[in-house]
């Protein structure tokens, strides 16, 4: 009998207190985000290792035009750097605008926008953890829990490409 009130209790922390457990060492080659599913990916040797539902921007259908559309931008991109002193808890940088971004805002005389993030939810938000994905509130970027950012951070390198499909 204590083995079951044991293995009640160590499934109630897994799912009401503790933190995931740790995935083990992997290469992410690329992470992927449906902006229709609300999901991004992560990908190993073309295996999905971990899948995340996401919030986007606050306009998330279509592809980011130009500053303050509050569109998330789709497309191929790049995670190039990290702010771990981030307004949004931890982020990880996209590398939007890219070249074709800027050619065709230029063209539009407009500017494409920037500061595109991966990121997790600011302080005065952190209370909704894993319910954060239930209403589009970002500017542009793709947001994630504070467990979930650190997650990512730890098993995406600088330098992975990201996709964002519609």
């Amino acid at each position: 009998m204590a083995i079951v009130h044991l293995a009640l209790i160590s499934i109630w922390l897994f799912l009401f207190e503790g933190k995931a457990a740790p995935l083990p060492s992997l290469k992410v080659d690329k992470v992927v985000v449906h902006k229709s599913k609300r999901t991004l990916t992560l990908v190993s040797q073309g295996k999905v290792t971990k899948s995340y539902k996401i919030a986007l921007g606050g306009s998330p259908v279509g592809h980011k035009q130009q500053m303050g559309d509050n569109k998330t931008p789709e497309g191929g991109y790049v995670l190039d750097w990290r702010n771990l002193k981030s307004a949004y808890y931890k982020s990880f940088h996209i590398s939007y605008p890219n070249q074709e971004d800027r050619i065709e805002a230029r063209q539009k005389g407009v500017s494409p926008g920037g500061d595109i993030f991966l990121h997790g939810l600011p302080k005065s938000f952190s209370f909704l953890g894993k319910f954060h994905h239930l209403y589009d509130w970002t500017l542009g970027c793709i947001a994630v829990s504070n467990d979930e950012i650190d997650e990512i951070l730890e098993l995406v390198r600088d330098g992975t490409p990201i996709e964002i499909w519609p």
